[in-house]
C-alpha cells in the first residue's frame, strides 16, 4: 500500500485545478461547470505538502497553466512540481463524455503511472469533487476557488472505510487573468 501511495502522489498533485461532472438533468450544470473551468484558466503557483503517510512533512511547489477545449466543457492542465532540485512534469486533461460526466487521466492513466478520474461533481461555481483511482488505490480530490486568485486543494485517499487527506496545496494566480472577468460598469 505504501509503494502504491508513492507512485500515485505526485501524479494526484497534477489535479489541482481541475473540475468534475455535471449533475444530470440540471439545467444549469453546464453554465456552473463552465463558470469552474474559466475560473481556473490560467496560470497558478503554490507551495504543498504531503500531510500523512511515509513521506509526510514533503513540501513541494508547483506551477501550472490551465485551459479550456474549445467547444467543449472540461479542462488541460499542464506544468510541474519540484520537491528540492528534482521537478516531475505533470499534465491532466479531462472532458465530459456524454450523460455519464468528467472522465479523464493524469499522465498516461493507471495504465502507466498515472490516475484517471474515474466520476465527479461541480458542487457549485467554486468548487468541484472527484474520484481518483490507480489500481487498488480509491481517492477523492476536492478544490475550491474561494476567490479568484486563490484555489485550496486536498487529495484524501480510502483507507478501509475512511478517506485520509494526503496532500494539500494553496494556489495563487499569478497570470492577473481575473481582472478580466470583472464586469465593466
Amino acid at each position: 500500500m505504501k509503494r502504491l501511495l508513492k507512485s500515485a502522489v505526485l501524479p494526484v498533485v497534477a489535479a489541482i485545478a481541475l473540475p468534475g461532472a455535471a449533475v444530470a438533468g440540471s439545467a444549469k450544470a453546464p453554465e456552473r461547470d463552465q463558470k469552474f473551468f474559466k475560473a481556473v484558466e490560467g496560470e497558478w503557483v503554490g507551495p504543498g505538502e504531503i500531510v500523512a503517510g511515509k513521506y509526510k512533512g514533503t513540501k513541494f511547489t508547483c506551477t501550472f497553466t490551465g485551459s479550456t477545449p474549445d467547444g467543449k466543457l472540461g479542462m488541460a492542465l499542464d506544468g510541474g512540481c519540484r520537491v528540492g532540485m528534482f521537478t516531475q512534469k505533470m499534465s491532466a486533461q479531462i472532458e465530459q463524455k456524454g450523460r455519464s460526466g468528467y472522465k479523464g487521466t493524469f499522465l498516461d492513466g493507471s495504465a502507466g503511472k498515472g490516475m484517471d478520474i474515474i466520476s465527479g461533481s461541480v458542487v457549485d461555481g467554486r468548487k468541484v469533487v472527484l474520484s481518483l483511482n490507480r489500481n487498488q488505490l480509491n481517492g477523492v480530490m476536492q478544490a475550491r476557488v474561494p476567490d479568484e486568485n486563490s484555489m485550496h486543494v486536498t487529495v484524501s485517499v480510502r483507507v478501509e472505510k475512511q478517506l485520509v487527506p494526503v496532500i494539500g496545496m494553496k494556489l495563487t494566480r499569478v497570470d492577473g487573468s481575473a481582472v478580466g472577468a470583472i464586469a465593466k460598469n
